[in-house]
C-alpha cells in the first residue's frame, strides 16, 4: 500500500501500449462488491480465495500490466503463478516514504483511517517484515521512491523500461 503500483503501473502501461489492470478494481467489477464488502462477507480467507481466482483469470490476458494488492503475493501459489505468467516487479519503497504517502491518503484507506502516526509507521514496518520473503521472489526489484511529480514518474517509467529491456536477453 502506497508503493506506487497504480501510479507507476498506469504510466508504464500507457507508454508501453498495454492495458492496465488494478487487481482490486478488477475484483470489484467482477464480483459487484467492494473489497471491504467482500472481506466482511467472506472473511479474509474467503476474500483471498476470490483474489487468487481473479489473479489467475487476469493473468491469462495478453499485453497487460497488473497491479496486485500488497497481500496478493503472500497467499497460495500466487507468487509462483505471477512469476510464470509474466515479469514480476517488486516496487521497493522505504518505510519513511510509505509513511509520508499513506499519512496524506489514509482517510481514503479504511484499514488506516483510525491509526495514529505511530501506529501507521508500526503497521508499515510490520507488513514489510512479514511480506518481504514473498516480495523478494519477484524477478525484478525497482526503487519506486521517486513518484512525486510528472517528471519523476516519467523518469521512473523510463528506468523501469530499461530494467526490463536489459534483462530480456
Amino acid at each position: 500500500m502506497g508503493s506506487g503500483k497504480t501510479t507507476l503501473g498506469k504510466a508504464f502501461a500507457r507508454k508501453s501500449g498495454l492495458e492496465f489492470i488494478d487487481l482490486d478494481w478488477y475484483i470489484e467489477e467482477r464480483m459487484h462488491r467492494s473489497i471491504q464488502e467482500l472481506f466482511a462477507e467472506k472473511g479474509e480467507a474467503g476474500f483471498r480465495e476470490t483474489e487468487r481466482k481473479m489473479l489467475h483469470e487476469a493473468g491469462e490476458f495478453e499485453d497487460v500490466v497488473i497491479a496486485c494488492g500488497g497481500g496478493t503475493p503472500c497467499f497460495f501459489d500466487n507468487m509462483d503463478f505471477m512469476n510464470k505468467a509474466g515479469s514480476t516487479v517488486f516496487l521497493d519503497v522505504c518505510p519513511e516514504v510509505l509513511f509520508r504517502r499513506l499519512k496524506v491518503a489514509k482517510a481514503k484507506r479504511p484499514l488506516l483511517a483510525d491509526k495514529s502516526e505511530g501506529e501507521l509507521m508500526g503497521t508499515i514496518v510490520s507488513a514489510l517484515e512479514k511480506r518481504m520473503p514473498y516480495y523478494s521472489q519477484a524477478r525484478y526489484r525497482f526503487n519506486a521512491e521517486r513518484l512525486e511529480s510528472h517528471s519523476q514518474i516519467d523518469s521512473s517509467v523510463t528506468q523501469l523500461e530499461n530494467l526490463l529491456d536489459m534483462n530480456k536477453t
